[in-house]
C-alpha cells in the first residue's frame, strides 16, 4: 500500500471516531433536555391543578354566601309584608316580681324607707305589720344599693336609718332581727364603730343604724346607737310573684 493511501485511510477512521463521539454527546444533551422539560411539565401541571382547586373552593364559598343572602332577603321581605300580626285570642301572661306601692325593688326584694321616726323596737314592729322586718344586709351589692338610696333620702347627716342588727342580748354579739349572726366579712362599720358610747344612755348603744349623706367611704356606713333613740328605718320583704299581661298587637321591624 502506498503511503498516501495509508494516510487517507487513517484520516477516515479518525473522522469516523470523532463523528461517533459527537453523536453520543448530542444524545446525552437531548436526554437531559427532555428530562428537564418533563419535570417542568409536571410542575406546571401541579400548579395548575392547585390553582383550579382553590378557585373551585372559592367559587363554592361564594355560591353559598349568595344563597344565604337570598334566604335572608326573602325572610326580611316576608316580615316586612306582614308587619301587622293577627290578634291572639286571649292575653299572654308572664310571671314577674313586683312590690307594693311605696316600696322599692332590688334583686328580688322590696324595701320601704320610712319618713317617720321611732325607737328600734317600734320601728321593727311597724315593719312586721307590713309583712316584712328591719332590713338584713346579705351582700356588698345590697349595701351599695342602700347606701346610694340613703344619699337621696337623707336630709342631713344625722338623718340615719335603723337596720335589723342588734347586740342587745349579749354585748358585742351582733345578731340580725331573724336571729342569724352577723357575718364579719360582710360588716360595714364606720371607723371605730361599734363603740358602745354611753353618753346618751347608760345602757350604751345596742342597735345599728346606717347612712352617710355624702356617701360612705368604702361603703362603711354603719353606726351603733342607743335603741331608744328615734330614727327612720328600712323595712325589707321578699318581692311578690305576680303576672304581667301582654297584648299581642303588632311587630315593629
Amino acid at each position: 500500500m502506498s503511503r498516501p493511501q495509508v494516510y487517507m485511510e487513517a484520516s477516515q477512521q479518525q473522522a469516523a471516531s470523532n463523528g461517533g463521539s459527537k453523536v453520543t454527546s448530542e444524545r446525552v444533551a437531548l436526554l437531559v433536555l427532555s428530562a428537564l422539560l418533563a419535570a417542568a411539565v409536571i410542575v406546571i401541571y401541579r400548579l395548575s391543578f392547585e390553582n383550579m382547586r382553590h378557585k373551585t373552593t372559592f367559587q363554592t364559598l361564594r355560591d353559598e354566601h349568595e344563597a344565604v343572602k337570598r334566604n335572608l332577603t326573602g325572610i326580611l321581605s316576608e316580615i316586612e309584608s306582614h308587619k301587622m300580626v293577627h290578634p291572639i285570642h286571649g292575653n299572654i301572661s308572664e310571671p314577674c316580681l313586683k312590690c307594693e306601692e311605696g316600696w322599692e325593688q332590688h334583686e328580688g326584694k322590696c324595701y320601704y324607707f320610712s319618713t317617720s321616726t321611732s325607737a328600734w323596737e317600734k320601728s321593727r314592729d311597724e315593719c312586721r305589720q307590713q309583712g316584712g322586718d328591719l332590713v338584713k344586709i346579705d351582700s356588698r351589692d345590697e349595701q351599695e344599693f342602700l347606701d346610694l338610696k340613703l344619699r337621696e333620702k337623707m336630709n342631713q347627716d344625722e338623718d340615719k336609718f335603723w337596720i335589723g342588727l342588734t347586740d342587745s342580748k349579749q354585748e358585742n354579739t351582733w345578731l340580725w332581727a331573724d336571729g342569724s349572726p352577723l357575718n364579719t366579712s360582710l360588716s360595714f362599720w364606720s371607723g371605730n364603730e361599734p363603740d358602745n358610747w354611753k353618753g346618751d344612755n347608760a345602757d350604751g348603744e345596742d342597735c345599728a343604724r346606717m347612712g352617710v349623706k355624702a356617701g360612705a367611704a368604702y361603703l362603711k356606713g354603719w353606726f351603733d346607737k342607743s335603741c331608744k333613740v328615734s330614727q327612720r328605718s328600712i323595712c325589707e320583704k321578699a318581692a311578690q310573684t305576680g303576672r304581667v299581661t301582654l297584648h299581642c298587637s303588632s311587630l315593629q321591624v
